[in-house]
Parts: structure tokens; C-alpha cells; sequence
């Protein structure tokens, strides 16, 4: 991939109550790098601590200066239907803040959940 002239940056961060993923992407939309609570931890129940999440962070700050991305559009999703983002989310804004990076604009892109799979019971209902 060529490097990048406009030093900017989306970053996308998928956060559940389960994994955390950052991945960044040039303004087109393809992929520079990616990295995961799995990648930084060994311990399944550690992937979407704010801890870890401070250390995916890390490594997309070491993506970012690669290609020399100074500023990002930031886009968090969590999982659909949940009540919120994960722990990490928020953490890893945080860290790159403090790193310099420019946070331009950021955006929840969760889905929501409408109407959802065909309900039991057949046309009349469930009856008993």
C-alpha cells in the first residue's frame, strides 16, 4: 500500500463486552492495520479491558506514524442490541488524545436492532 499524503485517518473501534478492535483505514476505506484485545492478551477475559485497550492503542499509534496519519475521524460500534459500547472504546480515544494525534469528528455506529427474526406461532399465535 502506498503511504498515505493527507495524514488522515478513520479509525474504527468495534467495541463489545467481549473483544475490542481497532482497525484504521485511509480516507477511501482501505485498510492499513488492525489489532485486537486477542493480539495484546493471552487471557480471554482480559480482551475488552480499558487496560488493554490502552495497549491497542499503543500499537495504532505506531500504526498511524507508519504512514504518518496525524489526525482521525473516529467511528465506534459496540454489538448490536447491547446498551452501550464496551469499556474500551472511550480508552482508546483517551490514549490517542493524549499521544497528539487530532480527533476530527467521532461517531456511534451501532446498529439497532428493528423488528428482529419471525416470531413463534404461526398465524393466529401461540395459543394454549
Amino acid at each position: 500500500m502506498a503511504k498515505n499524503d493527507d495524514n488522515t485517518g478513520i479509525l474504527n473501534i468495534y467495541a463489545s463486552y467481549n473483544n475490542t478492535i481497532a482497525t484504521i483505514t485511509d480516507l477511501a476505506g482501505n485498510t492499513i492495520g488492525r489489532t485486537s484485545g486477542g493480539q495484546v492478551t493471552k487471557h480471554d477475559r482480559m480482551r475488552s479491558n480499558p487496560t488493554i485497550a490502552m495497549f491497542i492503542a499503543k500499537k495504532v499509534n505506531d500504526m498511524c506514524r507508519d504512514y504518518k496519519i496525524n489526525s482521525l475521524y473516529v467511528r465506534m460500534k459496540g454489538q448490536t442490541g447491547d446498551k452501550g459500547l464496551g469499556p474500551g472504546a472511550h480508552v482508546i480515544v483517551r490514549t490517542l488524545t493524549k499521544e497528539g494525534f487530532n480527533i476530527l469528528s467521532m461517531t456511534d455506529i451501532t446498529c439497532i436492532p428493528r423488528g428482529g427474526p419471525k416470531k413463534k406461532g404461526g398465524r393466529r399465535g401461540r395459543r394454549v
